[in-house]
């Protein structure tokens, strides 16, 4: 017996009391269109410029778009990691961030360089909506590519292409 377990048995505590840490699940696809939910209620509530409601809406809808792909991307993969944490994470706050500062000193006042809040939050959006970009092309490449093999199977067993091959209407020549 240690002298940690010592401890616990004279403080009536056993070893086998101690909890063990359990991680909480992931966002489900129903965690994730809450989170940009919460994140669009921000936007209204907090009267966001055009600018900013323009780029979330993107990044909002790219995600969307990927989430039933998500499976195709892997669960554990990291791609599907970031698109979970911009949803429910890294967009809420950049959003949040700003919407808490005062509207006309976060748009004018600069706070990094010459760039105003607006403009590092547009720079921070830009980085997450090409991202978002990203995943959502690698989610759709495997069946791309499938449609690619396709064709060149049927290119292979029938022996010409659509752009310039035969005829294949029925009773032409």
């Amino acid at each position: 017996m240690g002298l940690g377990s010592w401890f616990r048995k004279v403080r009536g505590k056993d070893d086998n009391d101690a909890a063990e840490y359990v991680a909480p699940p992931p966002p489900t696809d129903k965690d994730i269109l809450a989170a940009l939910n919460r994140v669009n209620a921000m936007l209204r509530e907090g009267n966001a410029p055009p600018v900013v409601i323009s780029r979330v809406v993107k990044i909002a809808r790219t995600i969307h778009q990927t989430l039933p792909r998500l499976d195709d991307l892997g669960l554990g993969s990291q791609d599907g990691y970031s698109l979970m944490a911009t949803a429910t994470e890294y967009l809420p706050e950049a959003v949040g961030g700003y919407l808490r500062l005062p509207r006309e000193w976060a748009d004018t006042r600069p706070i990094d360089g010459n760039k105003t809040s607006l403009m590092v939050l547009i720079e921070q959006l830009e980085l997450l909506g090409l991202t978002m970009d990203k995943i959502f092309d690698a989610a759709n490449r495997a069946d791309a590519q499938a449609l690619i093999a396709h064709g060149r199977f049927l290119e292979a067993k029938f022996g010409h292409t659509a752009d310039g091959g035969h005829d294949l209407t029925l009773g032409a020549p």
